[in-house]
C-alpha cells in the first residue's frame, strides 16, 4: 500500500480504502524443505500454501512502504477488526484508528491540516466517531469486509510469483511479476504504471514459520517516475491467537456527523 498525495483529502480518501483481495480457502500444508535449494515447483507450491491460515481470520499484522505505516489484528470469530494507519505526504500527514466490532464501527483520525480541510474540520476532535452503517451500504469505505480478511493480499500477491526458490530454512527468494497483483492492496497508488516493463519481474523475499504460515513478504521496488524506491511489506503473526479487538471508551466517542458520510459519496 503506497500513499503519496499533496492533498489531506486524498489521504483520507485513499486510507479509508477496505484492504483486501478474497482469500484462498484454508487447507493443504507445507511441502518439506529438501536439502539446498529447493526445486522452483515445490518452492512455489509451499509460498502457495502459507497464505491459506490467513482466510481463517484470525491473525496480527503489519505493512510498510514509503509513507505508509500500519499494523491490526483480524478476528474473524468475534467478527471483528482493526487498523490503525499512519501516512505521510508533502502536503500533510494522517493517523488513523479504524475499529470493527460485528455492525458498529468506530473510526478516529489526526492529522496536519484537517482542520482547515471542508468536512474533516468536525473529525478533528480528538475522539472516535461512531459509525452508522445504514448510511454506508454501497459504500466500502467504512466497512470490513469478514469474507476479504487479507490486509495485503498475500495471496494474490504470491499467486503472481515468477519464480521462487527456497535459499534457506523457511525462506524464499525470487521474482514476483506486480502486473498480475494490482487489486492487492499492498500494491497500491501508481507503482505498476510508474515502473512500465520493471513491474513484470520485482526481487522479492518471503519468510514462513515452522509451521509453513506465512510470517513476512517483502518487495524491493527501485525508483521510477513518481515511485521512490522502497520496500512494500507485510507481516504476520499471532495466527489463531489474536486478540480480539474491543469497542472504544463510550467517553471517547462521537457520532459521526453528517459531513462525514458526504465526503465519502
Amino acid at each position: 500500500m503506497r500513499i503519496r498525495r499533496s492533498s489531506v483529502t486524498v489521504l483520507v480518501s485513499a486510507a479509508l480504502l477496505v484492504p483486501g483481495i478474497a482469500a484462498c480457502e484454508p487447507g493443504g500444508a507445507k511441502p518439506a524443505a529438501s536439502q539446498g535449494p529447493t526445486a522452483s515447483t515445490d518452492a512455489k507450491a509451499a509460498l502457495l500454501a502459507s497464505t491459506l491460515e490467513i482466510a481463517k481470520g484470525n491473525f496480527s499484522f503489519a505493512i510498510s512502504s514509503d509513507s505508509t505505516r500500519g499494523e491490526g489484528v483480524v478476528h474473524l470469530p468475534s467478527q471483528s477488526a482493526r487498523m490503525k494507519m499512519t501516512f505521510g505526504a508533502a502536503g500533510g500527514s494522517l493517523a488513523m484508528d479504524m475499529i470493527y466490532i460485528g455492525t458498529d464501527g468506530w473510526a478516529k483520525l489526526e492529522g496536519d491540516g484537517l482542520e482547515a480541510v471542508p468536512g474533516l474540520g468536525l473529525l478533528a476532535t480528538g475522539k472516535y466517531h461512531h459509525i452508522d452503517k445504514s448510511k454506508i451500504e454501497g459504500l466500502a469505505l467504512l466497512d470490513f469486509d469478514f469474507e476479504d480478511v487479507d490486509p495485503a493480499g498475500a495471496a494474490a500477491l504470491t499467486q503472481a510469483v515468477v519464480d521462487v526458490r527456497e535459499t534457506a530454512d523457511d525462506v524464499f527468494s525470487g521474482t514476483i511479476d506486480l502486473t498480475k497483483a494490482t487489486d492487492a492492496s499492498l500494491v497500491g497508488g501508481s507503482i505498476v504504471k510508474d515502473l512500465g516493463p520493471t513491474a513484470a519481474k520485482l526481487p522479492f523475499e518471503a519468510k514462513v514459520d515452522s509451521q509453513g504460515r506465512l510470517t513476512q513478504l517483502t518487495v524491493k521496488v527501485p525508483a521510477a517516475g513518481a515511485t521512490a524506491a522502497q520496500e512494500l511489506q507485510v507481516t504476520y503473526s499471532d495466527y489463531g491467537a489474536a486478540p480480539a479487538p474491543k469497542a472504544p471508551p463510550a467517553n471517547q466517542v462521537v457520532e459521526a456527523p453528517a459531513e462525514l458520510y458526504e465526503l465519502l459519496k
